[in-house]
């Protein structure tokens, strides 16, 4: 089976998008698709606010996110290659656990953000040295390729391109642990937040990583591409509904987690952007740590990465402008969306730092005029993930 299919535009020539190794699965619930950065993804199975309310309020979601790339980096070379490439300190990520991490240019500005997964090294070749999993946004995916796979013949590092092998289901919401469980044995209760453990499953390997991508309790599950049919049915039987991208959009935004492309993107230096959890101050040099080293030293960046919540319902257009009450411009905004759960429109955006501070109030200056804003910590919603779960 192909997979690839083309994708018809009126006002442009087909293209070819990626197929996830579960698109004749959402072909099977009438999903509605649409082309996402190459790949063809689940826009909606049908209602969106319900797909949205099986993560937020009624028990968990099952999300593909098979479209987002993934690399094996393997070799005795290659805690040492990668700590001069990424933000976060290699030495100081353990078996069995991920951390979030950034790749930047040299003027620090961010290339990809990355989850960084390393392997216990009973599970793989030690004699080759310890082996990790690297997972970034579909959009980034050509970016930390490139990054990376210049370094495999500058000593022993190798990297393999897993995406096209592999497919990614997230189960997300506070009765995650338990569908999760149900599928794949006891072993979800032994992974902690930031964990990662094996479940032998229907003779194959499932990688489990506890992860949320909504401000719930949740679950990434890395899976051979043939095993992931029989995997999503399996979630599904236990209570998980499929959810779309336009609900994981609300979910994400709602969380405060940026996206590239949106909300972050090569002209934001990485603590712009609000990943801070992604960046070790102590680990020495890296490309672009002299300028993240220096913004830190000299007190606070520029601007950030913040919330926004206004009064009611707007219709907001990417990046439109931020202002003060003065009406001096202070920012753009990057996302925008209606919270179900809060009753009103919520948004992401930069904003200059004398600025940052909750409740302060500002204008957006959108097609239709002014709208009152405030600006809003993050996450908007602080659901089962921050409830001990």
């Amino acid at each position: 089976m192909s997979n690839q299919i083309k994708i018809n535009d009126a006002a442009t020539e087909p293209v070819i998008a990626r197929k996830s190794p579960l698109d004749d699965v959402h072909s099977r619930l009438d999903a509605l698709m649409k082309e996402d950065h190459g790949w063809s993804v689940p826009q909606s199975f049908g209602d969106e606010l319900f797909e949205y309310a099986a993560v937020r309020e009624r028990g968990a979601g099952l999300m593909d996110l098979s479209s987002r790339g993934r690399f094996l980096v393997s070799g005795s070379e290659a805690v040492q290659f990668l700590n001069g490439l990424i933000t976060n300190d290699m030495k100081t990520l353990d078996q069995n656990r991920w951390m979030p991490a950034a790749f930047p240019n040299v003027q620090g500005r961010l290339i990809a953000s990355v989850r960084v997964v390393r392997y216990e090294d009973d599970l793989t070749d030690t004699k080759s040295g310890p082996t990790f999993l690297l997972d970034t946004e579909a959009t980034t995916h050509a970016n930390v390729l490139k990054t990376i796979e210049r370094f495999t013949f500058a000593g022993d590092f190798r990297v393999a391109d897993l995406t096209n092998v592999t497919a990614l289901l997230s189960v997300q919401g506070s009765q995650a642990a338990e569908i999760v469980r149900s599928v794949l044995g006891g072993v979800v209760a032994e992974v902690s937040r930031g964990g990662v453990a094996q479940s032998d499953w229907q003779h194959e390997q499932v990688t489990i990583l506890r992860a949320t991508h909504t401000s719930e309790d949740g679950f990434d599950l890395l899976v051979k591409a043939e095993q992931a049919r029989i995997l999503w049915d399996a979630l599904v039987n236990a209570g998980a509904q499929p959810v779309g991208d336009n609900a994981q959009d609300i979910l994400r935004i709602e969380a405060g987690i940026p996206h590239y492309g949106k909300d972050m993107d090569d002209t934001n230096v990485v603590t712009e952007a609000g990943l801070d959890d992604s960046v070790s101050y102590t680990k020495g040099c890296y490309i672009g740590q002299e300028i993240i080293a220096r913004i830190k030293y000299r007190g606070h960046v520029a601007k950030k990465l913040s919330g926004l919540i206004f009064d009611h319902a707007a219709k907001l257009e990417e990046g439109v402008k931020i202002k003060s009450l003065d009406d001096k411009e202070i920012g753009r905004l990057t996302s925008a969306t209606y919270s179900p759960h809060l009753g009103r429109t919520i948004a992401l955006g930069y904003l200059k730092y004398d600025y940052l501070a909750p409740g302060t109030e500002v204008k957006v200056i959108s097609a239709g005029g002014e709208l009152a804003a405030r600006v809003a910590e993050l996450p908007f919603v602080r659901g089962s993930w921050y409830d001990g779960a």
